[in-house]
């Protein structure tokens, strides 16, 4: 990428009176993981692609507390969303978009009982609007021809329902799209869901990462797909545990978008 995106702050919007269409709310994992920084970058090029009018809340950003909430932390959840939700209402904010399932789901459906009510979208959705109405282009590129299955994240469709968003990005980029055994309502967790992704896992035979990626490997794909950090951390681990590193990759639905267009 040649030229640099400028990221606007709420803060700067509101300091010029205006403000933008939507807050991209880029989560913990999105903000600090080194490779889900890559999937926030992907995005911003895609939002800067379509011309949409974004800002981030920057520095004045936390955690969403779900991880609070899954781990049985009631208090400090109620903490973090009422401080959240003050900075959010303090803004105006009415639309959220977000990389991340976990803040989408949490957001969207828990923050409402704490007063904080927005329209939220989940990245994969909110691309396939922008290309419904003609904001954004996508075509196959290097992807297209090659062998993809998708990892339903667990918040994403058993917990919302959202299935075929992300399924029509992904043929939009004309791959063969491959599902495994277990997809959609009977696809499986990848492990770290319910704060998992932050604690070991108890003793048992095999991990659920494992298992999860056996799975995925077992219709050979060239690339498993993913819509959540948390998943695509756990599947990477789980390629490399089976050494398929080589010859599996495990890419956000973003950057196969980002990427296919070369932005």
């Amino acid at each position: 990428m040649a030229e640099k995106i400028k990221v606007p702050t709420m803060a700067e919007y509101m300091a010029e009176g205006k403000h933008p269409e939507v807050l991209f709310w880029v989560g913990c994992s999105g903000s600090f993981d080194d490779r889900a920084k890559k999937i926030t970058k992907a995005f911003v090029r895609l939002l800067d692609r379509a011309n949409v009018n974004f800002a981030v809340l920057g520095t004045e950003e936390s955690c969403t507390g779900d991880p609070a909430k899954r781990a049985g932390n009631e208090f400090l959840y109620q903490m973090q969303a009422a401080g959240n939700i003050e900075v959010l209402n303090g803004y105006e904010i009415k639309k959220i978009v977000t990389t991340c399932p976990h803040c989408f789901n949490i957001i969207k459906n828990e923050y409402p009982g704490l007063g904080g009510n927005y329209e939220v979208m989940h990245h994969t959705t909110f691309l396939k609007s922008l290309l419904d109405e003609g904001r954004l282009t996508v075509q196959g590129g290097k992807f297209k021809g090659k062998k993809i299955t998708f990892h339903d994240p667990c918040y994403l469709g058993r917990g919302n329902d959202i299935y075929e968003a992300p399924r029509d990005l992904l043929r939009k980029l004309e791959v063969e799209l491959t599902e495994m055994k277990r997809c959609k309502k009977n696809a499986m967790c990848c492990g770290a869901g319910g704060a998992q992704m932050f604690k070991e896992p108890e003793p048992g035979d095999k991990e659920v990462n494992v298992e999860r990626t056996e799975q995925a490997l077992e219709v050979e794909p060239e690339i498993i797909a993913a819509g959540c950090p948390f998943c695509n951390t756990m599947m990477t681990d789980g390629v490399k545990t089976k050494e398929k590193e080589g010859s599996v990759e495990v890419m956000d639905i973003a950057e196969m978008i980002a990427n296919a267009e070369d932005l």
